[in-house]
């Protein structure tokens, strides 16, 4: 049974991999992990504004880690960006796989958060698998598998032609 982007409910009923039930489940993991974002942002939006101070704090903490000086140079010198840039760009991303919206490029900026969270929690009290680690694979599997394009905007962005003349979007959506 092969799984139809255009109808991925035309297809009967099926657990395998390319089926209709596995198109609906990689777009519930988007959803999902979207709000987790979303909701993140606007609550720091809510409370503080476009002024998360606890952000260059977290990175000018890291000292010991595994990316040495860079987060520390970081919450020294990038306070001005990062101060509304978490807020705003978790509740961007966030925004962006709840509606399948250019899901790749997303994915990589929470990839990119995923990555100083885990890193930046290094004590690993729990070892190297955390929940840090669990929300960078979910969202290096928004990547691999294009999850914009299960009930998503990406999905329909790539049959009105646009990427069939600027192919390269291809990499910014699915």
């Amino acid at each position: 049974m092969a799984y139809s982007e255009t109808n991925p409910l035309a297809n009967e009923f099926g657990f395998d991999v390319g089926g209709p039930l596995a198109a609906a489940w990689i777009a519930l993991l988007r959803v999902v992990t979207g709000w987790w974002f979303f909701h993140s942002g606007v609550t720091k939006i809510i409370e503080g504004g476009l002024n998360f101070g606890y952000g260059p704090a977290y990175l000018q903490g890291m000292t010991g880690t595994a990316l040495g000086p860079i987060p520390v140079w970081m919450g020294n010198n990038l306070a001005w960006l990062i101060k509304p840039g978490v807020p705003l760009f978790e509740t961007l991303i966030g925004l962006a796989l709840i509606t399948g919206a250019a899901v790749r490029l997303a994915s990589v900026g929470g990839a990119f958060f995923m990555t100083l969270f885990w890193v930046g929690n290094a004590g690993f009290g729990h070892g190297l698998v955390n929940s840090d680690l669990m929300g960078l694979l979910l969202f290096g599997t928004m990547i691999v598998l294009g999850a914009g394009r299960y009930f998503g905007i990406d999905g329909v962005l790539e049959t009105t032609g646009i990427v069939d003349k600027y192919p390269k979007l291809r990499y910014l959506l699915g």
